[in-house]
């Protein structure tokens, strides 16, 4: 390659609102990212109700996974002052998909500073999260223009700016919509992804292709939208016909 060209190999982009910016790898940290400091990642589980809400830490570099319901962001800002974290700190949010007990609190802490990311397959769930809600939620409705819009091939680069190694990726089966949040460390957020031995009404061919992709990526230890944090599951092998 000669000086002066780029390779379009290094470059990426983000939507935000309805701009895409395409960055090469050289300035791709310049769009308000801080330049990638790699650091060991923490996890703390700030959910309430039944539903998970983890920070995942590098530093004071701070994503919250699964923003939660509509109406109880002040009792999970409690919850991180409780736990030492600054809410200051948490300056990304990514919800797993986009049902009330997940994502219905997001425009409520984008209100105190959060960005939200976005994932592209998730555009369409935004808008429909609202018929979910009732007047008693206190539902506030999500704001689209100034999300952060990324493809999941472009996480990545995306993560690594603000300290993170992994990717998100698209891992439909309970929605359309769902993506998890993977580190390099093993260790995935998967919402609620169905797990293959329980699969009811989803498809099960649809399940089984996203918990495939998770241990193609080398996935050892899964943070579900409830309960504990669990070991990789088996595949479960389908039955002879």
């Amino acid at each position: 390659m000669e000086a002066g060209q780029e390779s379009h190999e290094n470059r990426f982009a983000i939507r935000v609102g309805g701009a895409l910016r395409t960055f090469p790898g050289a300035t791709a940290f310049k769009w308000g990212l801080a330049m990638p400091d790699l650091r060991p990642i923490t996890v703390v589980n700030v959910g309430y109700r039944s539903t998970n809400s983890w920070v995942v830490s590098a530093g004071t570099s701070r994503l919250l996974v699964d923003p939660g319901w509509a109406g109880w962001a002040g009792t999970l800002l409690a919850t991180l002052d409780r736990k030492g974290i600054p809410v200051a700190e948490v300056r990304h949010g990514l919800a797993t998909h986009y049902h009330p007990d997940h994502a219905s609190a997001a425009q409520d802490l984008k209100r105190r500073g959060m960005r939200l990311i976005v994932v592209e397959e998730q555009l369409d769930a935004i808008p429909r999260l609202a018929r979910w809600m009732e007047p008693a939620d206190r539902y506030t409705t999500i704001e689209t223009h100034d999300n952060i819009v990324l493809s999941c091939a472009d996480s990545r680069a995306f993560l690594a700016g603000i300290g993170f190694a992994g990717e998100i990726v698209h891992t439909p089966g309970h929605s359309d919509d769902s993506v998890t949040l993977v580190l390099d460390d093993g260790r995935a957020f998967t919402g609620d992804l169905t797990p293959e031995a329980m699969v009811g009404g989803e498809d099960p061919a649809v399940v089984a292709r996203s918990w495939q992709r998770l241990r193609d990526l080398k996935v050892t230890s899964i943070y579900p939208g409830h309960g504990p944090p669990r070991a990789m599951p088996t595949a479960v092998r389908a039955a002879p016909e």
